[in-house]
Order: C-alpha cells, then structure tokens, then sequence
C-alpha cells in the first residue's frame, strides 16, 4: 500500500468522522495541535524524528500527523498540517515549541 494513498484515504475517513459527529452531537469542536520527539528515533548522528499531531479531544482521535522537517521546528510544519485537514468552524489549540 501506498503511503501517501494511505494518508489520503485515512484523512478523507477522518473528516467524515468529525463532519458526521460535530453535525450531529456537537463533539468535534476542539483540535489540539502539539509536537513530540519520538523516543527512541535518534540513531548514530541522525537526530530525532520530531512529529506534529492534532488530537480531536471531545472524540479521542488524531486526525493526523506531520513529520517536522529536519533542521526546522514544529511552527513551520503546523501549517502543513493544518492545510490537510477538514477542521473549519472548530476551536484549534496549539502549544508550539
């Protein structure tokens, strides 16, 4: 399977998800954008991988991911993520680095 075949597919699956929730029960609404550093990821002299998720908190899902860039930091890779996803009219929190 094709990776980015897969993202589009999942991300696709995700917004109907929080459209058919937030619609009907109103449990969408706030998205939580935070970074992490993935343990265990540094090897030899590569640094570590660094990660961007948002987190649907009403629902307990992550909508989706972006790998920050090496030598950049999670501010530059929010907006990607962002972009992808289909959070219109929804509360988005952010605790940037």
């Amino acid at each position: 399977l094709d990776p980015k075949q897969f993202e589009n597919m999942f991300r696709r699956w995700v917004g109907g998800v929080v459209g058919a929730l937030s619609d009907d029960a109103g449990l969408a609404g706030t998205i939580a954008i935070d970074g992490k550093t993935v343990r265990g990821s540094s090897t030899g002299g590569e640094s570590a991988i660094h990660m961007v998720s948002a987190f649907a908190t009403e629902l307990g899902l992550v909508l989706g991911q972006e790998k920050v860039a090496a030598k950049s930091n999670e501010i530059t890779a929010i907006p990607e993520l962002l972009e992808a996803l289909s959070i219109k009219g929804l509360l988005v929190t952010i605790d940037a680095m």
